[in-house]
């Protein structure tokens, strides 16, 4: 066996006391490389030698913060091809998504982060107007951000780039100091992170990386009495569990969770447009993107056309080797996800819905591969419908009326990101405003990374990216003192 990855812990790289295990590329399902189990104790190690961190960060100055957030995104731009590689192995994405969107992304939320206000402060003080006090003294007050402490990030499996930099560059910009956990899947990445910020100078015990299979590691950096904020992304049931254990002790929460995105196709919108938009479904991460528009609801004057074309659509994507430069769609992340995923598809079947297009296995010799697959004639009440699927799987169901539209797009559990197509632009921004969801894209599957991120119901607790991450990783503090 080669020399396994070490974990990152108090600004030492020390070795696992729970051994090594397999990464496996999902692609060929060979060795990618050897990932660290942290036992207990070293995770204790962690969140303590954070926590030892925190005092000292938190009193630098914000502009020295942001210089080594800045070195290391320029760091993390001069080994794009080497992450990206390492990336693409881990996750199965293909290699131009691996570079701009993973790594790429990584290395511009940094340098987003590395942006401060001033000198003093991350973010600003906000003057407070005395408000009538009848015989009291007038008082001043700021309102003042504060770090919160030592966070636990715990990241998912499907971009551990991009995430774990959105997490980790607003939290150290805040003056925080973080223990990361990332998804077992793909962690080495994560560690070529920590490498990055160890070059660019960030002091010992400020961010520390600890990884395992053992549910007990996550366990362990949530329940941890040094540890004062969690960040989660990943599936709603994981989530609610964080969120009893933070409960006891009034731990901060940033949840980011299962999506179910609605895609409302209204009967004047332009078929071409939206069916490029839903069909990044397929594509983007192999459908494993919690923001993915996979229930689509067509509006019964172009259902027919809506189906018909993405049923086009899904069978010209090339499905293979995501190293090669044509490929579309890559394997997702292990052979028990698309043993999950194609049960999905065959349970739809079942309740009553029409396979258009995949729902077979690719004929591929290696690697865990699901073609893109289209299913029709849905109603809400299916589970394909109401259930997060995570791959590359889009259900269709047609209603008569905008009303009934947006009724059936709220009836859900989730309520991250939802789409609207319409021509009507008037008309499509009246939906969205009606849309149960942290989001709404109006003719685009797009995101602007400075709008708030979130969602509603069971999709998570609280924003994220731009201005509203620095507001996340930091708690409220008024001082006031006599007029």
């Amino acid at each position: 066996m080669t020399e396994g990855q070490r974990l990152f812990v108090g600004g030492a790289w020390v070795e696992p006391e729970g051994g090594h295990y397999e990464v496996v590329d999902p692609a060929t399902e060979e060795t990618v490389g050897w990932a660290p189990e942290a036992s207990r104790d070293q995770v204790r190690a962690a969140c303590a030698a954070a926590r030892e961190a925190f005092g000292p960060w938190s009193r630098t100055a914000p502009e020295e913060r942001s210089a080594v957030l800045g070195r290391a995104a320029d760091i993390i731009r001069g080994h794009v091809e080497p992450y990206a590689s390492l990336a693409r192995a881990e996750t199965g994405a293909t290699t131009a998504t691996a570079r701009a969107m993973q790594v790429g992304v990584a290395a511009a939320r940094f340098r987003r982060y590395a942006r401060v206000e001033s000198a003093e402060w991350a973010i600003a003080p906000q003057i407070n107007e005395a408000g009538p006090m009848g015989r009291a003294a007038v008082m001043g007050a700021l309102a003042v951000r504060q770090p919160v402490g030592v966070v636990t990030c715990i990241t998912s499996y499907n971009n551990p780039w991009a995430n774990p930099a959105g997490k980790v560059a607003p939290a150290l910009a805040m003056g925080n100091t973080v223990v990361v956990k990332p998804a077992p899947q793909d962690p080495l990445s994560v560690y070529r992170m920590a490498e990055a910020l160890e070059e660019a100078g960030v002091p010992r015990g400020v961010v520390n990386v600890v990884s395992g299979r053992s549910v007990e590691v996550g366990e362990e950096a949530v329940a941890s009495p040094d540890v004062d904020m969690v960040s989660f992304t990943g599936s709603t049931a994981v989530g609610r569990r964080i969120a009893s254990v933070c409960g006891r002790d009034m731990k901060r929460q940033l949840m980011e969770l299962g999506g179910k995105g609605a895609a409302v196709v209204l009967d004047d919108a332009d078929v071409s447009a939206a069916v490029a938009g839903i069909g990044t479904t397929f594509s983007f991460y192999s459908g494993q993107i919690c923001t993915a528009p996979t229930r689509v609801l067509a509006q019964r004057g172009v259902y027919d056309r809506v189906v018909e074309q993405l049923a086009v659509y899904a069978g010209r994507l090339k499905v293979g080797d995501p190293r090669e430069p044509d490929t579309v769609v890559g394997p997702v992340i292990s052979a028990a996800h698309r043993d999950r995923v194609e049960s999905y598809v065959e349970l739809g079947r079942k309740e009553g819905a029409v396979l258009v297009a995949g729902g077979e296995r690719p004929p591929l010799e290696r690697g865990f591969y699901v073609a893109p697959t289209l299913l029709a004639d849905c109603t809400n009440d299916m589970r394909v419908t109401r259930e997060e699927i995570f791959g590359p799987v889009v259900s269709v169901i047609p209603f008569e009326e905008e009303e009934e539209g947006v009724a059936l797009a709220n009836d859900t559990d989730y309520g991250l990101i939802d789409y609207v197509w319409s021509t009507d632009v008037a008309r499509a921004f009246r939906v969205a405003r009606r849309l149960r969801a942290g989001g709404v894209g109006v003719n685009t599957v797009g995101r602007n990374m400075e709008a708030p991120f979130g969602g509603f119901k069971r999709s998570g607790v609280g924003r994220d990216v731009g201005s509203y991450a620095l507001h996340a990783y930091s708690e409220m503090q008024a001082i006031v003192w006599p007029g």
